[in-house]
């Protein structure tokens, strides 16, 4: 019965959509106040009802209802809670019921902290952000129905994919969702304000937040991705450029880029057409990611083994909203001028830069991604494209960005000397060339990446504190506490960015790696550490089998940690995983991999030693932290220079 109420819920959610979707995009049109007023209630109904469909999944998953095919497809009785629960987005049909319902989630919010919003300005963005809902309500509907029955119920039930029975992966998926689906709501101001033919600083104003929020929340689903990659899939890398990975990559780089351009637009009011197009991109590769995931025509561990149907409708998806966009940006491109004007050397002139760089380093992942597909479609030849092609191509772009940075960051509006701005930035240059000499003197021999990398991190992170420095002025350190939070924000941003320089730079650089066959009780030397197999049991966990190995990490005689890795196998699904064990440190990590036994009575056994891996996310989350200071700045939680456009209150008939 749960389940019927669920389904019902959804298709209530469908209609009310659809309603939201015309009327307040009529009364925005014919200035008819009541109409444009019954979005905001429309907005919030959908979210309500689209809960309560997501809530009676959730149920169903809790109680293991395998009367659900869904559930019997995904879950089991003896798997733990916490997996229960992710098991409803853990699959196409529940991921989807959780997108719609992210979707929602920011429809409602825009309907409630809106009110600085002008009336007609808000009615159309919550009609188009309704009008991408009832599209992907209408996919769930007619070919991803998550509240199937089944004709006999099972007494249990087939188990949730055990890669993805980890707590990184119970969290990475939402996280993911809030930044894919929130990048709608920038799509949604856009086309809006494609139909008025206006956009302005307050337009800017208004789309920042939301594009912020979106950015940071990808940030932190690509981080938790990577992390879970990291120790659970026993490889020891942290990005594999695989399809997927780049699916949510693009739409990161995006959004940072319409991040940078819409503060030109904001203070300056240049750069219109093209912080429009960004928008409309950057929630296009969205959508992009999506059809990758879950077309089945990219193979990927991350992607959802589905119908090719089913990506088709999604491509149809992607067609008429991103296409019809772009059909709109065409015809109000030209009435878009800028205002400002402004000489290369400025920051305009580096934030056009930023942009550049980002979007076209977002292009050379999409072609790298996709060009595997368009070689087989069109010559019907069978291409790998991975790491070494991505790697050269993709970083010098990030290069140049990383020197651009705390240049722009400094520059003055309109025009700049190159001499005046260094001079803020001496120190910054001092520690980065001391950092950069540190660098050389412990890897000399070794890879110049290290020097290169660990530089531009320095550089960037320095460069982030100079800039709060030259900010304060006259006034010196005593007004550094009163700068606003954006500025903390994005210095707190920049240089966690840095700080991911640096430990790519040296884990790349530095680590090492030795596989060998271990015996129990006999120690192998690795890098400065002396490890020992101590002893492997097998033990019986909630739903699986696991062999786990214990190893004693020793340096200069003292046993610095006692790890067990795991290599476990689920029997419902006959399917081993491997359970990495890491002695993570600040400076460096201690991993260790379990493989099979062997013949003369030893096993397999894996060990790297990875220098700062732990900076990489320490930065993502940096970053991620930055952007929920600048959320919390009153410039974003109140629209300045909101302008309520009059409106003739004109009852309808």
């Amino acid at each position: 019965m749960i389940a019927e109420f669920g389904h019902f819920a959804l298709i209530l959610a469908f209609a009310v959509s659809l309603y939201q979707t015309v009327v307040p995009m009529v009364g925005a049109s014919r200035g008819w106040q009541g109409w444009m007023d019954s979005a905001r209630p429309a907005a919030l109904a959908q979210f309500l009802l689209v809960g309560l469909s997501f809530a009676a999944l959730t149920v169903a998953f809790v109680t293991s209802d395998f009367s659900l095919r869904l559930v019997y497809e995904n879950s089991h009785t003896a798997k733990p809670m916490i997996y229960k629960i992710s098991g409803v987005w853990g699959n196409h049909e529940g991921s989807m019921l959780l997108w719609v319902l992210i979707l929602a989630l920011f429809g409602a919010a825009a309907a409630v902290f809106g009110d600085n919003i002008p009336p007609a300005l808000r009615a159309r963005v919550l009609a188009v952000q309704a009008s991408i809902g009832a599209a992907f309500y209408a996919f769930i509907i007619f070919t991803s129905n998550p509240f199937l029955r089944l004709d006999v119920p099972p007494f249990d039930g087939r188990d949730l994919n055990p890669l993805l029975q980890d707590p990184g992966l119970a969290f990475h998926p939402p996280f993911l969702y809030l930044g894919y689906v929130g990048l709608s709501m920038a799509f949604s101001f856009a086309v809006a304000a494609l139909i008025e033919g206006r956009v302005d600083a307050a337009w800017a104003r208004w789309v920042r937040p939301w594009t912020l929020a979106a950015w940071m929340f990808l940030t932190l689903g690509i981080a938790l991705g990577s992390w879970w990659a990291y120790y659970e899939l026993g490889w020891g890398g942290f990005w594999f450029w695989d399809p997927v990975e780049n699916a949510s990559f693009m739409p990161w780089l995006l959004a940072a880029a319409l991040l940078h351009s819409a503060i030109v637009v904001e203070k300056r009011e240049a750069l219109k057409s093209w912080t429009i197009l960004l928008a409309i991109m950057a929630f296009g590769f969205s959508m992009i990611g999506t059809f990758i995931v879950r077309s089945g025509v990219i193979t990927s561990v991350h992607s959802f083994a589905s119908d090719p149907a089913r990506g088709l409708f999604i491509l149809g998806i992607l067609v008429v909203f991103t296409g019809g966009a772009l059909t709109l940006y065409a015809v109000r491109a030209p009435q878009m001028t800028a205002k400002g004007v402004f000489t290369p050397v400025s920051r305009e002139g580096a934030l056009v830069l930023n942009n550049v760089l980002l979007a076209v380093s977002a292009f050379v992942v999409f072609i790298g991604t996709m060009w595997p597909l368009i070689a087989e479609m069109l010559w019907d030849r069978k291409l790998s494209v991975g790491a070494p092609f991505f790697n050269k191509a993709f970083t010098p772009f990030m290069i140049v960005l990383a020197i651009a940075l705390p240049l722009g960051a400094i520059m003055p509006w309109k025009r700049a000397a190159l001499g005046r701005v260094l001079h803020p930035l001496r120190g910054a240059l001092m520690v980065t060339g001391a950092v950069m000499m540190l660098v050389w003197a412990v890897s000399t021999g070794r890879s110049a990446i290290a020097v290169i990398g660990a530089g531009l991190g320095a550089w960037i992170v320095f460069g982030a504190v100079a800039e709060l420095i030259h900010r304060t002025g006259s006034a010196g350190l005593s007004r550094l506490w009163r700068l606003p939070r954006a500025d903390w924000g994005k210095a707190m941003a920049h240089g966690g960015l840095g700080v991911t320089f640096i430990g790519i730079a040296l884990l790349t650089a530095w680590q090492v790696e030795d596989i060998r066959v271990a015996r129990i009780g006999e120690p192998f030397p690795v890098a400065d550490y002396q490890i020992t197999l101590t002893d492997v049991d097998e033990i019986e966990g909630p739903n699986y089998v696991s062999t786990v190995a214990t190893l004693e990490v020793a340096r200069n005689g003292r046993v610095v940690a006692t790890l067990q890795p795991e290599k476990r196998v689920y029997p419902v699904q006959a399917m081993p995983t491997t359970e990495a064990a890491i002695d993570n440190g600040f400076l460096r990590d201690v991993y260790l991999v379990i493989g099979d036994a062997q013949a003369d009575g030893g096993w397999a056994v894996r060990t790297y030693i990875k220098p700062f891996a732990n900076w990489i996310w320490a930065g993502s989350l940096l970053m991620a932290i930055g952007g929920i200071i600048s959320l919390t700045d009153r410039r974003y939680r109140v629209a300045a220079g909101a302008r309520r456009a009059p409106v003739r209150p004109v009852a309808a008939e």
